[in-house]
C-alpha cells in the first residue's frame, strides 16, 4: 500500500511539474508577443498621430480658453494695481493739501491771536495810562492842596511866631526895666524871623 501511495504521489508531482512548465512557457510566449505597447515599433505611426492630435487639442484649449482667461485676470490685476496706485497718489496729494491748509490755518490763527493779544495789550496799556494819568492828576491836586495848606500853616505859624516873639520881646524889655519901642521891637523880630526862615 505504501508503494501505491508513493507511485500516486510521484505521478501527481510529475503532473504538477509538467503543468507548471507548460504555464511558464505560455507566459513567456505571451510576454514576448505583447511586450510594452508604446515600445512596439508597429504602433509608432498610430502613437505619433494621437500625440499630434492631443498636442493640437491641448494647444487649442490653452490658446482659446485658458490663456485668454489668464491674460484677462492679469490685465484686471494690473488695472486694479494701477488704479490703487493712482488712488494712493491722489490721497497722498490730498493729504499734502490738507496738511498745507492746516498749517496755513494754524499760521492764520496764530497771527489772529497775536493781533488780538496786541490789541488787548494796547487797550490795557491805554487804560493803564489813563489810570496813571488820573492818579497823577489826583496826586498833583492833592500835592498842590497839601502844599497850599502847608504854606498856609507855615504863614500862620510865622505870623503866630512873630506875634509871640513881639510880645515876648516887649515883655523882656519891660522886665529888664526898659521902655520897649513897639516899632523897634517889630523891626528886630521881623529881621530875626526873616533870617531864620531863609
Amino acid at each position: 500500500m505504501i508503494s501505491l501511495l508513493q507511485e500516486a504521489a510521484q505521478s501527481v508531482a510529475e503532473h504538477t511539474e509538467a503543468a507548471a512548465a507548460h504555464g511558464a512557457d505560455q507566459a513567456g510566449h505571451a510576454a514576448e508577443s505583447t511586450g510594452l505597447p508604446q515600445l512596439d515599433i508597429a504602433t509608432f505611426p498610430n502613437q505619433i498621430f494621437w500625440l499630434v492630435v492631443t498636442l493640437l487639442a491641448l494647444y487649442w484649449v490653452l490658446s482659446n480658453v485658458a490663456l485668454p482667461r489668464i491674460a484677462a485676470v492679469i490685465s484686471d490685476r494690473q488695472g486694479a494695481i494701477t488704479g490703487d496706485l493712482m488712488a494712493a497718489e491722489e490721497f497722498k496729494q490730498k493729504a499734502r493739501e490738507a496738511e498745507a491748509a492746516y498749517d496755513q490755518a494754524l499760521a492764520d490763527a496764530r497771527s489772529e491771536a497775536a493781533k488780538i493779544v496786541a490789541a488787548n495789550r494796547a487797550e490795557i496799556q491805554k487804560e493803564l495810562d489813563a489810570a496813571i494819568a488820573k492818579a497823577d492828576a489826583e496826586i498833583a491836586a492833592r500835592t498842590a492842596e497839601s502844599e497850599k495848606r502847608i504854606a498856609e500853616i507855615r504863614e500862620s505859624a510865622v505870623t503866630d511866631a512873630r506875634e509871640v516873639a513881639r510880645e515876648v520881646t516887649a515883655e523882656l524889655v519891660s522886665s529888664f526895666g526898659g521902655n520897649a519901642d513897639q516899632a523897634a521891637v517889630d523891626q528886630a523880630v521881623d529881621n530875626r524871623i526873616k533870617g531864620a526862615v531863609q
